[in-house]
Parts: C-alpha cells; sequence; structure tokens
C-alpha cells in the first residue's frame, strides 16, 4: 500500500513518520526548509512515546512527483486547503480514498468537490504535535487517528490501510460514522484551541483556574447545542467527558492554534470557535462564549510572520 501526506506538518508529519517508521510505503509533500530538511537530513520525531529517527525518508515538493497512491492524508492547514486542493489530483487512482484531517466540520465536502466523492473518505484525529524545526516534529500529547467512509460503510480499502496503522505506535479506529466523530472533535477542539489561545495558557492553567475552568465548560456547552441544532447527536456526557479528557492531558500540553499564535502564524479560528458562532447564528443558537474567543483573537488571525 502506497501512501502520500500532502501536508507534513505536525499532524502528518507525525502520523506519516510514524507509519513510515513501521515499514509503510511513504510519501511526503512538504515545501521551503522543512522539505529542504527532510531531504537532507530526514525526519525525527521527538515523543514521551519514544522518538523516531528516520535518516531518509521520500519527501517531495510536487505530487507529480509521487503519483498514484492507495491513501491520501491530506493533513494541510485549513487556510491553506482551497490552494492545496489541486495538488490531489496527481494522486488519484482507480482506488485511491483521500482522508481530510483538517479541524473543523467542513473539509471532506471541500475534498469531495475537487477529486470526487467516490475518493474521499472523512477523518479526524487527537494529537499534540507541531514542528519544531525544520524536519523535527514535537509530540506532546494524544495520537489517535480515525478515519471512514461517508456513507458509513466498512470498506476494504479502510480496512486494508487500518491494518497498515496497526503496527506504527498509535491509536488507529476505522470509524461506523466518521462525521459524528468530525463534529465530536469540533466540539471539543474548537473549546481547547480558543480557550488555550485566547488565555495564553497551557491546558494546566486553565484547569486550575476555576474561572476559566467554568469558562471553559460553557464554551462546551455552547458547541454542544450547534452541533445538536445541526442533527448531531453528541453525546450528553460531553462536557463531563471533555473535562474528564483535559484533565487528563499533561499541564504543559498545548493547543495547536495556541502554538500557531506564539509563532505569529495564521490561526484556524474562523474554523474553530469563528465556525461555532457562524452556525450557531445561522441556527438561532446563542454563543455568547465563542463569540468572545472570536472577538478577542481575531486582530491576530492574520499572523504576523509568513508560515
Amino acid at each position: 500500500m502506497r501512501i502520500a501526506i500532502v501536508g507534513s506538518g505536525g499532524v502528518g508529519g507525525y502520523f506519516g513518520g510514524r507509519l513510515a517508521a513501521a515499514g509503510a510505503d511513504v510519501s511526503f509533500l512538504a515545501r521551503g526548509a522543512h522539505l529542504d530538511a527532510l531531504r537532507k537530513r530526514g525526519l525525527r520525531i521527538a515523543s514521551p512515546k519514544g522518538d523516531v529517527d528516520l535518516p531518509r525518508v521520500h519527501a517531495f515538493g510536487d505530487t507529480r512527483e509521487i503519483g498514484p497512491v492507495d491513501v491520501v492524508l491530506f493533513a494541510v492547514k485549513l487556510y491553506d486547503v482551497e490552494a492545496a486542493l489541486p495538488s490531489l489530483a496527481p494522486l488519484i487512482g482507480a482506488a485511491t480514498v483521500v482522508v481530510p484531517l483538517q479541524n473543523g466540520v467542513d473539509a471532506a465536502a471541500l475534498v469531495e468537490r475537487a477529486v470526487g466523492r467516490a475518493h474521499t473518505a472523512g477523518g479526524t484525529c487527537y494529537v499534540a504535535a507541531v514542528v519544531a524545526e525544520p524536519g523535527v516534529i514535537r509530540h506532546t500529547a494524544m495520537d489517535h487517528l480515525l478515519f471512514g467512509e461517508l456513507d458509513r460503510v466498512r470498506s476494504p480499502r479502510l480496512a486494508a490501510f487500518l491494518e497498515i496503522c496497526r503496527p506504527a505506535g498509535f491509536q488507529a479506529t476505522l470509524s461506523d460514522d466518521i462525521m459524528f466523530d468530525v463534529w465530536t472533535k469540533f466540539v471539543r477542539l474548537s473549546v481547547l484551541s480558543g480557550m488555550t489561545a485566547a488565555a495564553r495558557s497551557p491546558v494546566g492553567v486553565l484547569r486550575d483556574d476555576p474561572d476559566l475552568w467554568a469558562m471553559l465548560k460553557q464554551a462546551v456547552r455552547e458547541a454542544m447545542a450547534v452541533a445538536q441544532a445541526r442533527g448531531i447527536a453528541v453525546a450528553p456526557t460531553t462536557v463531563e467527558d471533555v473535562a474528564a479528557a483535559y484533565a487528563a492531558l499533561p499541564p504543559q500540553a498545548k493547543s495547536s492554534m495556541l502554538e500557531d499564535l506564539e509563532r505569529g502564524r495564521r490561526l484556524e479560528l474562523p474554523w474553530l470557535s469563528g465556525a461555532v458562532v457562524r452556525i450557531g447564528r445561522d441556527l438561532g443558537v446563542p454563543t455568547p462564549t465563542h463569540a468572545f474567543i472570536n472577538a478577542v483573537l481575531k486582530p491576530h488571525q492574520g499572523g504576523t510572520t509568513r508560515n
């Protein structure tokens, strides 16, 4: 099975690196200094689960150099999706499946528009990983990859990909209802991203401050209400589940949005708290906490440095 990673940053670099270390045939699409480092020095993952050092990886700057593959993990940032969609075409063969791993709830529809429903699956992931320096991924917490067909069938192609994932050392799930999983993550991540970035603090600070912790739970309730208004039956225990999950994270864990904010990079705000506000407004659901988060982070949305 041939696998292409389109967007080899924290998410794509981590899962792709683990797959490559387990012996999978993985090609990485990257750009700039990160691409140069991958070509010259390979890929290194620094992780509490064990470091990975791959002195040689297949790294490319153009998907035409890769050609058709079996599975594409499409892991570019949301604000780069539109520009990256044309790069998918050279990767598509007769049975290729593209698994979008973007945050938010819009990626599968965008990919489907570009490559067709037959080549589109749904996907999401839980991982705290960032490019620490070119060629180096720093992983701090979580590593769960979820994927599934949009029509909820358990297809042979994704079942085969699941088997490739098993020896890679991360949790992989072939989902029976991937859009439910995508929305469940959206409820959780919009809160974690927005709260850590707005407070400029890792999760431990939020957890230890009663006011911030109460605000976080209220943000979960708002996102839940939006999901339910859209017909997504998120679990009624979501507030308690989120609190328990975040309580179990290392205190230094940061969202990728906070990492981006600290580095002056663009923020995925419009697709997270901004989307909660936008969808809530369309559905008549009040979202005051997310509106506050969106307002205080909006001046930093465009970043101050080039990605």
